[in-house]
């Protein structure tokens, strides 16, 4: 497959320099309005097209898949994961699927942290407060107190690189450092994270002031953290998650800081995203974000790097470096 000759489509707006390049290297169609495409638009696309360059906003379903263009080869997501494509489909119909790993796992990180500071010291509820003419009258002993960070526990769920990227932060802070993964990592890795296995996700909820959420969203961690298992954490506890909102069940959570069973949350994603649960919106004790976590312009940059690398890869007949497989989608 000739590079020039190559038809790829793009679902949404790219960096300006990313667009042009793969302008230059491809026959590339763009979405000029950055608007969101509907589905009989997205098929339209597979129908046409050699390459899909969807985002992780645009789910990719099989019955999409089953209904492409038999030219469509190469969905390459830009994105790190991939529970928008319907990986098994696609690889049952001979279509690649790759991602754009590594890239956002420190900006990611450093927003964990950020919320794992903003929701115990109460900084969101603060600047809201300050605005309020009349609400700041001075300080006081008593007014506006939260929970110091230095020798509390922080439990990670899903231990991969940003997990680990996390933990290495978090240990700066004078966090303990304790973590859940489907697999125990390395001995050596354990060591210079100063993170603690534990085998059970039941038993570290339990223990834990902090549990951040890093794992990804597959069948076996739809509503991992549900009503029973949110219900495990003490109830000063601090639940942040900056991975995908079906891990968390988004009407129990509103129950727990509702009623007080939980201390506060820090999200980045949610379960029917773009909606947000209204009862979310009403609570002090929640700082919630716009998917925002990677929207740093370096990681969008290295994001699209990585998508023309596997697209180039892929047409110039090899395998492209992050090919997706079924089996990489779990946790």
């Amino acid at each position: 497959m000739s590079l020039n000759a190559t038809k790829v489509a793009v679902t949404r707006r790219l960096p300006a320099d990313i667009e042009e390049r793969m302008g230059e290297l491809f026959d590339t169609r763009f979405n000029q309005t950055d608007a969101a495409l509907s589905r009989d638009e997205l098929g339209a696309l597979m129908a046409a097209h050699d390459v899909l360059v969807p985002t992780v906003a645009d789910v990719i379903d099989g019955e999409l898949i089953n209904a492409a263009g038999a030219q469509l080869k190469l969905i390459a997501n830009f994105g790190n994961g991939t529970d928008n494509i319907d990986v098994d489909a696609a690889h049952a119909r001979g279509i690649t699927v790759t991602n754009t790993p590594s890239v956002l796992t420190e900006d990611t990180a450093d927003m964990v942290m950020a919320l794992i500071l903003a929701v115990p010291r109460r900084l969101v509820e603060g600047d809201r407060l300050i605005r309020k003419p009349g609400s700041f009258k001075g300080w006081s002993p008593t007014w506006m107190l939260g929970r110091r960070l230095a020798g509390k526990r922080l439990g990670i769920i899903g231990m991969g690189r940003i997990g680990q990227a996390v933990a290495r932060r978090a240990r700066v802070f004078g966090l303990e450092v304790v973590y859940h993964n489907r697999n125990r990592l390395h001995a050596d890795v354990e060591a210079e994270t100063g993170a603690t296995y534990v085998d059970s996700l039941d038993r570290m909820l339990r223990t834990v002031d902090i549990v951040s959420v890093n794992c990804p969203h597959t069948p076996a961690t739809y509503h991992l953290l549900s009503a029973r298992r949110l219900g495990l954490l003490p109830p000063h506890a601090t639940l942040i998650n900056t991975s995908r909102g079906e891990v968390i069940d988004e009407g129990a959570l509103a129950d727990a800081l509702s009623a007080g069973r939980l201390g506060g949350a820090g999200l980045d994603v949610f379960e029917r995203e773009p909606a947000v649960n209204p009862r979310l919106l009403e609570l002090d004790n929640v700082v919630l974000l716009p998917h925002m976590s990677s929207a740093t312009m370096e990681s969008r940059q290295s994001m699209g790097e990585k998508v023309i690398i596997n697209i180039k890869t892929f047409a110039d007949g090899h395998r492209p470096p992050d090919w997706v497989l079924p089996s990489d989608a779990r946790f």
